[in-house]
């Protein structure tokens, strides 16, 4: 399947989504802290990256436009996945490509993945 990055300062929701996601077969390769996703990411060159918001400098908003900013990463899909109220049109101005608000439903997730991975 896909290799998926998750960034998110919360090491309990990048559990659950490495477990839940490598039971649906793909990669998973995660950090806690948003300052190491560039080179991370560099590093791995994931196929889709899942990103918190509220995080420690870069937040969410700030590492999403670092992301595109990269050439490597310009078309690579970004799902935002965070607690933030009504920050749907504000992931997408920094160049995510699909919001889910937590708390979420599993299921949604996985289409959610589904559908940017085939897009």
């Amino acid at each position: 399947m896909a290799k998926i990055m998750i960034v998110d300062d919360d090491p309990q929701v990048i559990t659950l989504l490495k477990r839940y996601l490598s039971v649906e077969g793909h990669e998973v390769i995660a950090t806690t802290h948003s300052s190491k996703a560039i080179i991370l990411a560099n590093d791995e060159h994931p196929d889709l990256f899942i990103l918190d918001l509220m995080m420690p400098p870069p937040d969410g908003f700030t590492l999403c436009s670092m992301l595109r900013a990269d050439p490597a990463f310009v078309r690579t899909p970004i799902l935002i996945i965070t607690a933030m109220a009504d920050s749907n049109s504000k992931a997408t101005s920094f160049g995510a490509n699909d919001y889910l608000a937590k708390p979420f439903n599993l299921d949604e997730l996985s289409l959610r993945i589904s559908t940017l991975l085939s897009g």
